[in-house]
């Protein structure tokens, strides 16, 4: 990833807004317990699953209590099988249950879009096509879902809005054809990659002669992304979007297309089921 400050950053954030989202002022239920209790707590994971937050889950139980330990047995882009415990907690039982709720649901998340992105990539990965995430994030989560899915063994799309062009049917019509289009991009930042999405072969060798870094073939049928990738000839590289499932994923890698983007792993993520539960308390 060409963001690691950005994720640093990201990470800091996101832990500081979770606590605040969930304690609030504070957790009255954690206050039932002893204030000197001291607990041993496991998550484990119940499916099979990728293991993707662990940055994110030390930098919470950071901010929440110091005094937390965490012994992690299973790092980012780990295969998890059911009932294995990856984690380990040992500390304040107040803090750990404080915590549990926040910890648990980035994990969840960011772990389902890992695990969602190595299904679809173990579907092609004799094919030699990547798999690239979309805008099409949770939001908030943005770079924390982008990091999840090279977990996943995918690829990032651009960033945002800032870091790439992205030339779609609007922006062709206000501009008044691709030529322009692409012209206009060279102009603005000449060291900036520029892709044009099309929806027709007429538009595809449009942006062929614009001299266009990537083309997205958006919802073409088989037979014409076969038809694009031999009039393309490996001029430009294409990108394959649109009516993407695991039904649909590996006829279109056949085709021969570089890349093919996928909203879904991001957008529709299923969370993973993972489970804490204390093991020993203490009264110190």
């Amino acid at each position: 990833m060409q963001y690691r400050e950005a994720l640093a950053e990201d990470i800091r954030t996101s832990a500081a807004r979770l606590l605040a989202e969930d304690v609030g002022p504070g957790d009255i239920t954690a206050q039932l317990i002893p204030a000197k209790q001291w607990a041993w707590a496991r998550v484990v994971a119940r499916e099979d699953a990728v293991l993707c937050g662990v940055a994110w889950v030390d930098e919470l139980y950071r901010r929440l209590d110091p005094s937390v330990k965490l012994t992690w047995h299973a790092a980012d882009g780990d295969a998890l099988a059911p009932e294995e415990t990856f984690l380990e907690l040992e500390g304040p039982a107040r803090s750990l249950m404080t915590g549990e709720r926040a910890a648990l649901n980035l994990l969840q998340t960011l772990s389902g879009t890992a695990t969602r992105t190595r299904d679809y990539r173990a579907r092609v990965a004799d094919t030699g096509v990547a798999l690239l995430d979309t805008r099409k994030t949770l939001p908030g989560l943005r770079l924390a879902q982008k990091y999840a899915v090279t977990c996943g063994g995918g690829h990032n799309h651009r960033l945002g809005l800032h870091d790439a062009f992205l030339i779609k049917e609007n922006h062709i019509a206000a501009c008044g054809g691709i030529a322009k289009a692409v012209t206009a991009a060279r102009r603005i930042a000449s060291d900036l990659p520029v892709e044009v999405e099309v929806e027709t072969l007429d538009e595809l060798d449009a942006a062929l002669s614009a001299g266009a870094d990537t083309i997205m073939l958006d919802n073409f049928d088989l037979e014409t992304l076969r038809e694009a990738v031999a009039r393309t000839a490996g001029r430009s590289r294409l990108e394959a979007s649109g009516n993407v499932s695991e039904a649909t994923l590996r006829d279109i890698a056949d085709t021969g297309v570089d890349c093919i983007s996928i909203g879904a792993l991001t957008k529709d993520v299923k969370a993973v089921d993972l489970s804490m539960r204390v093991v020993r308390t203490e009264t110190l």
